[in-house]
């Protein structure tokens, strides 16, 4: 049976824009979004991940923002209370998300060791990097660092989001900066925002865009959910999801005009796919003037984007793991990070002498194909249509707020038919 604890509330909406933004800028938008881009076309991607961050992703996250301010509990609880059989819908979201964590934590291991190789001095290479077990180690470093915030609580994660993202922000505005004189500019300017339109007849392209979209505003992945329910009533939720859903937005456009400038300039090849950031950057900083430097500056941001968003990620599933068995802080922490362990350890061998492969693929990719593109979309959609059918709409309408009241009758119309034209989304790009 569900227990029910003292709750501790986000000290300001300002606090609130700050933790969510921690938690959506991260990987997916300085890794996972250039590299994307770069395998799409640049430009027509770009265009199609803005249209599904206005017309799907925004409502999307007002709605479960607004789900979790109401019902004050975990993904679990919250679809619990809105519905009494779907509360295994509430576990299949924390189950996503402690997935998509796992490989998460070695990606995020992998922007600690680029880090510290880049202050030693000795920036190796990707291959290099992999050749030994480097990749299971600072894995379990980064298991320990994040386990140790999430076990202090929501205090904790506020401070550390106020802190990580005005300097997050300083580091990329500088890297780009600099891109931005290099020869390579006018080409990836080029590259990124003039797009081919026949592009957007590929239904694939906007699967795609849709599902780094879900992924990179955490929608469906119950991180809303979970900060929604530590925030105070009164609170302004489309203008704080539209502060959000732009902060996020652009540190991807902005890591985009960092990253190819560089890419072009050098002659790399921009769709180099998930290796992109790992294998041609340390190239680069080896060439460009002041390169050691901004390997540092570069490799420690994505570190620090990178923990913030783990940490979010935990954050979900041990807000969950409390609720549904009673455990004090500590314990939920290590209830909840002991099943990932396993899984995690399998992903970072994917990248060590083991090689660990399934299908042909390293099990580290495995795991991003199956959680990150049509999962996540799924998740999204159905639990939005969950949310927007069981909630009358006057709640719905309330929790936007009297003066957005057009908005959410719109919102909560769109959200309830979402799974229709999705759907058939998802079927054709699997077809074609």
């Amino acid at each position: 049976m569900p227990y029910t604890f003292r709750r501790v509330y986000w000290s300001s909406e300002s606090a609130f824009v700050f933790a969510t933004a921690a938690a959506a800028v991260g990987l997916g938008n300085i890794w996972r979004f250039p590299y994307l881009a770069g395998e799409n076309g640049g430009g027509a991607f770009i265009i199609a991940y803005i249209i599904a961050v206005i017309t799907m992703g925004i409502p999307l996250m007002v709605l479960e923002i607004s789900a979790g301010r109401a019902e004050r509990g975990s993904p679990v609880r919250t679809f619990r209370k809105i519905m009494k059989k779907a509360a295994p819908v509430g576990w299949l979201v924390v189950l996503l998300t402690l997935i998509i964590m796992s490989y998460y934590l070695v990606i995020t291991g992998w922007t600690l060791g680029f880090a510290v190789e880049s202050v030693r001095g000795e920036l190796p290479s990707f291959s290099d990097f992999t050749s030994g077990y480097a990749s299971l180690w600072y894995f379990f470093i980064v298991v320990a660092i994040t386990s140790f915030v999430v076990a202090r609580g929501v205090k904790m994660i506020e401070w550390l989001s106020k802190m990580m993202m005005p300097a997050l922000i300083v580091v990329i505005l500088f890297l780009t900066a600099y891109s931005l004189t290099l020869e390579g500019r006018g080409e990836a300017l080029r590259f990124l925002f003039n797009p081919n339109f026949a592009d957007f007849l590929n239904p694939t392209l906007w699967l795609l865009a849709f599902g780094q979209a879900f992924y990179s505003l955490a929608v469906g992945q119950g991180y809303l959910i979970t900060y929604g329910s530590f925030m105070k009533k009164g609170t302004n939720l489309p203008r704080s999801a539209g502060w959000v859903a732009g902060i996020e937005t652009s540190v991807a456009l902005i890591a985009g005009l960092m990253l190819f400038p560089i890419v072009f300039t050098f002659g790399l090849n921009p769709a180099e796919g998930t290796e992109l950031a790992f294998t041609t950057l340390p190239y680069a900083f080896t060439i460009i003037p002041l390169g050691s430097l901004l390997a540092i500056l570069f490799f420690c941001l994505f570190f620090l984007a990178a923990i913030s968003s783990s940490i979010a990620g935990m954050q979900v599933v041990k807000t969950a793991v409390r609720e549904e068995f009673g455990f004090s802080q500590i314990k939920a922490t290590v209830a909840s990070f002991v099943p990932l362990i396993p899984l995690g350890t399998l992903a970072a061998l994917s990248f060590t002498p083991m090689e660990l492969s399934f299908l042909g693929r390293p099990f580290l990719e495995i795991l991003d194909m199956f959680a990150a593109n049509q999962i996540v979309v799924t998740s999204g959609i159905v639990g939005g249509a969950i949310i927007s059918w069981s909630i009358s709409r006057e709640n719905l309408v309330d929790g936007f707020g009297t003066r957005w009241k057009r908005l959410a009758n719109a919102t909560v119309t769109v959200v309830r038919f979402l799974p229709i034209p999705v759907t058939v989304l998802l079927i054709l790009a699997w077809l074609l």
